[in-house]
């Protein structure tokens, strides 16, 4: 990184309460530095009470940007001035471009997203697909599927069915889609319904380090060979759900690619360029597996 913390460094971060290990500011700065941009990515643990003091500082700062993670994500809305087209419909933000004081919000977990599912586009547009989880990653999840993959049914699977309905009725009234089911998270009775599911998702924390023994479901039969199987959880880069999923011939995708490439084009929206995913992601996984 040139010039590192003179007057002229460029400051970006990310909102949350709280910040755990996030692998954001080393993603960011790392490609700073492989991009030679004098650019520096910080982390604020921001409460929900100091939100709006916090925006109205990345203005009075100069603040170039913020990621935006739990529990802002959906509440941040209302202190932006505009919205992207994906983000409205989500209803939720994890990118802000501050242009001269004008807020502006994204939601670039699409392109992370699209990025992890377009490979197999093919074979899963039209289809099935399982949707494990009901929180702000299945908003956007839900979004990119209507949209770019035109599913013959999303199942919503959640610990609370009734949350899981909530969200079935917002994308049903936002993106005019009415082909969802909902059912709870209870995996003896979920094997039918994941075995007849040509794309199975997992959304939620569930396999997360450290508590990385754990599964939405731990009954093999759930799988079968010629199946999709994406956890959106990146560390371990493979969970246990994807391990059994694989044991059993489906095809896996492991979340660590959908958090570089949402992370690129929070980058792209910053700096005006090109972040090195493929370089990115290789690091990323050295530091996660040590």
């Amino acid at each position: 990184m040139k010039n590192s913390f003179y007057a002229n460094t460029k400051v970006v971060g990310l909102i949350g309460h709280p910040i755990k290990q996030s692998y954001s500011p080393f993603i960011h700065n790392v490609s700073f530095q492989f991009k030679n941009l004098d650019y520096i990515y910080m982390p604020f643990d921001v409460v929900p009470d100091n939100l709006s003091a916090a925006l109205k500082g990345v203005i009075a700062l100069g603040i170039e940007g913020l990621n935006v993670t739990i529990p802002h994500k959906e509440k941040i809305i209302k202190y932006l001035d505009e919205l992207s087209e994906e983000s409205a419909t989500i209803g939720a933000v994890n990118t802000i471009v501050n242009d001269h004081g004008t807020l502006k919000g994204y939601n670039t977990d699409v392109h992370g997203i699209l990025e992890s599912l377009s490979p197999f586009k093919d074979e899963i547009t039209g289809s099935r697909v399982c949707v494990i989880g009901a929180g702000g990653a299945a908003r956007a999840l839900i979004y990119t599927l209507i949209r770019y993959f035109k599913p013959e049914e999303i199942i919503l699977i959640n610990r609370t069915v009734q949350r899981a309905d909530s969200l079935q009725n917002y994308f049903t009234e936002k993106m005019l889609y009415n082909s969802f089911k909902t059912k709870d998270l209870f995996p003896p009775d979920l094997v039918e319904t994941l075995h007849n599911s040509k794309l199975i998702i997992n959304s939620t924390p569930i396999g997360m380090f450290p508590d990385v023994h754990d599964s939405p479901t731990t009954l093999k039969e759930s799988f079968h060979k010629g199946q999709f199987v994406f956890d959106m959880v990146y560390n371990p880069t493979e969970t246990e759900f994807l391990k059994l999923a694989k044991k059993q011939g489906a095809k896996i995708i492991g979340g660590l690619k959908m958090l570089v490439y949402q992370a690129a084009k929070s980058f792209e929206l910053w700096t005006g360029e090109e972040m090195p995913a493929e370089k990115i992601s290789r690091s990323v996984e050295l530091l996660i597996k040590n």
